[in-house]
């Protein structure tokens, strides 16, 4: 019996995923696109429910597509909304629920594994993104704390945390949202690794891609990626101002040595009692599923080179990774959507020469 071998196979149906089915669909690639969700919506389905389109940084339209409003609607409804809108107008290809295990090589082909299903195809883009894989770091005592322990991924909004006392770890711009929406109605306190670099001047466009270049120089290089506010600073926005009136911000403190029951204790012996830990410490790449391909580098991270701005895995042209390193952003995932489906048709372009 014959076996329908597909030139591609998206992993993923977020942003990124559905921006290079879109690609992949113009081009004549015949692909697949296969979603871990039973809907549309990718990790905006699993935001918390205080979360509105006027608190997000920004949603950028998908291609051929206009932007959702910047209201008060909740994001997790109007960005699901936006994008089962987005499968429908362009048919894209999508399947769910499809939780992929593995992806192997089998002489030549890949071999996409989800349960007892399996897809067989030429090429694979990656666009799993990183909510499912939440980091979170070991501090000792963490498991005698007897308050609430819970990350960004676990966030139910601010109403949660009235009349409680709440520590938000982490230097990135979660945590700076998570002191603006606390901080004005409960007690917090803020601790990071390293001290906050704020951003005085206005992010422009050229500002924003110069950000986004240095991300690819660490992927360039086989580096794990790091996010792109690592590399352009922190700035409040309108509605956290409050809360910096209020010395949230100001009154940072560097990690502490390690957690006690009731609270946290730093190396110089000084003890703050808390009743929440908020870890706001970012998340990791998605991408176990794709270690039997043994893609990563020595340096510890899935190199990707330059051409096509980097999408394409250095150690397997086959594989392209969106939603990775300068691609972890919404603009980023749409550019990177078209990067990926130009490095899909060169991989099976030259596949097509090796065999005739």
């Amino acid at each position: 019996m014959s076996v329908n071998i597909l030139d591609s196979v998206v992993i993923g149906a977020g942003q990124a995923g559905l921006s290079t089915s879109y690609h992949l669909r113009r081009l004549g690639i015949e692909h697949v696109v296969l979603d871990a969700d039973d809907e549309p919506g990718g990790a905006w389905r699993h935001r918390w429910d205080a979360l509105t389109m006027r608190d997000v940084h920004g949603v950028a339209e998908l291609p051929d597509d206009e932007p959702p409003p910047r209201d008060g609607q909740r994001a997790n409804q109007a960005v699901p909304a936006y994008f089962a809108a987005y499968e429908t107008a362009h048919d894209l290809p999508v399947v769910r629920p499809v939780r992929v295990d593995r992806v192997e090589d089998d002489g030549g082909v890949l071999v996409v594994h989800a349960g007892e299903r399996q897809w067989q195809t030429r090429t694979i883009v990656n666009a799993t993104g990183t909510w499912t894989k939440p980091f979170l770091p070991h501090y000792p005592g963490m498991e005698t704390f007897v308050g609430e322990q819970l990350h960004t991924v676990d966030y139910p909004g601010p109403e949660h945390f009235l009349g409680k006392r709440v520590l938000v770890v982490g230097g990135g711009a979660s945590a700076v949202q998570f002191l603006g929406a606390l901080a004005p109605i409960t007690d917090t306190l803020w601790v990071t690794r390293r001290e906050p670099v704020w951003r005085s001047d206005d992010f422009t466009p050229e500002a924003g891609a110069a950000a986004v270049a240095l991300v690819e120089q660490r992927v360039a290089q086989g580096l794990p990626p790091e996010s792109v506010v690592s590399v352009t600073g922190l700035m409040l926005r309108p509605q956290e101002r409050e809360a910096e009136r209020l010395g949230a911000y100001a009154a940072r403190r560097p990690m502490f040595a390690r957690i006690e029951p009731d609270g946290v204790r730093w190396a110089d012996g000084s003890f703050e009692q808390v009743d929440v830990i908020l870890w706001a410490t970012g998340f990791r790449p998605a991408i176990a599923h794709l270690a039997p391909l043994h893609l990563r580098s020595a340096a510890g991270g899935i190199q990707l080179d330059r051409h096509g701005r980097g999408t394409t895995a250095v150690q397997d042209p086959r594989v392209q990774l969106v939603g990775y390193g300068p691609s972890a952003s919404t603009i980023g995932a749409n550019r990177a959507g078209r990067s990926a489906a130009k490095g899909v048709q060169r991989a099976l372009a030259t596949a097509s020469v090796r065999t005739s």
